[in-house]
């Protein structure tokens, strides 16, 4: 039987479509784990009426997602935990999937791709879109295309009970994810993609809120660096490398207009790549400037710690140790 671990705080409207569409899976061979960590707004109401969904519903203090799903598989009783957020919603077949992925490719670590729902708002797949893109992320988060090697995500990731024993679970920190499937390598455990076994993921409902995200995420990749020395690659220096040239392409535009071509070629491309994939003239559009917030908005939070923290060294391992310590409860 396979567990099914969700964090969740404040989002219960988002958590009774998750619900709704484990309660249409093709194979039921799944228990549901819900956390409320410290949510000041319930998941579910207390005459909730899980029908033939096995639900088991916690409530507990705010400690961080982290801390919310190692508590949940410390409840589990299945031998495979798997790991989606709130936010997200699993297709029909997804544990269908699951198991002929895994018969196919065993594997004691595995991750999945996410995607947009027809359901979901124009802003929502165009950040989407941003994310998933080889153009914005190289292929990180999921894709077939890749150039780094594939680490799996919590809004679609599972182990082995194997695997939690040996490496205790989650650290509740900024990239947690990143962190837990560094751990689960060195370990010695394999992991894989399944490129099939994939999610809707609704991600941030508007750009303020995902700025807000992705600044966090370059600011977590100078943390992850400092915990594994040699850690940071090519694909990791992107986004700053892009806002810093972007920038002088723009400023130089105003002395020399040819210099701004490149930059324009670049925003075409994405906008190509965004109608082929979405069929909007609309999303593709909005999925640019969406690609732009995550590009500038990561490389910026990149800049800033690497200056901070790898120049000045200045916090090192205060940084450290707070991240594994605390972290953040946005997201869950």
């Amino acid at each position: 039987m396979y567990s099914i671990i969700v964090p969740v705080y404040n989002r219960p409207d988002e958590v009774k479509d998750l619900l709704e569409s484990l309660q249409e899976q093709t194979d039921n061979d799944f228990e549901i784990i819900l956390v409320e960590d410290g949510s000041t707004i319930p998941a579910l109401p207390d005459n909730y009426d899980a029908g033939s969904l096995r639900l088991k519903y916690y409530k507990k203090s705010n400690e961080g997602r982290s801390i919310a799903r190692n508590y949940g598989i410390e409840r589990a009783e299945g031998d495979f935990f798997i790991f989606v957020d709130s936010d997200c919603i699993l297709p029909p077949d997804y544990i269908e999937q699951l198991k002929r992925s895994r018969e196919e490719n065993p594997a004691d670590c595995f991750g999945g791709p996410d995607a947009a729902h027809d359901s979901f708002t124009d802003t929502q797949k165009a950040i989407n879109y941003a994310m998933t893109a080889f153009l914005t992320t190289g292929g990180i988060r999921g894709g077939k295309v890749s150039m780094e090697k594939f680490t799996p995500r919590t809004f679609n990731m599972g182990f082995s009970r194997a695997v939690y024993e040996k490496t205790g679970g989650f650290r509740e920190m900024f990239s947690e994810d990143i962190d837990m499937s560094t751990r689960i390598r060195l370990n010695g455990f394999s992991i894989t993609l399944y490129p099939d076994v994939k999610v809707f993921h609704k991600r941030r409902v508007d750009m303020k809120k995902f700025w807000k995200q992705v600044h966090v995420f370059g600011q977590s990749r100078i943390t992850l660096e400092l915990l594994y020395p040699g850690s940071m690659k090519l694909v990791h220096w992107l986004p700053a490398v892009f806002t810093i040239g972007a920038a002088l392409l723009i400023i130089g535009s105003f002395f020399w207009h040819w210099l701004i071509i490149p930059l324009l070629i670049y925003l075409i491309a994405l906008w190509i790549g965004g109608l082929m994939t979405t069929r909007s003239v609309k999303i593709a559009t909005q999925g640019v400037g969406a690609a732009m917030v995550q590009l500038v908005g990561y490389g910026t939070g990149f800049i800033k710690a690497y200056v901070t923290k790898i120049i000045f060294r200045k916090g090192r391992d205060e940084a450290k140790e707070r991240e594994i310590r605390k972290g953040e409860n946005e997201g869950l």
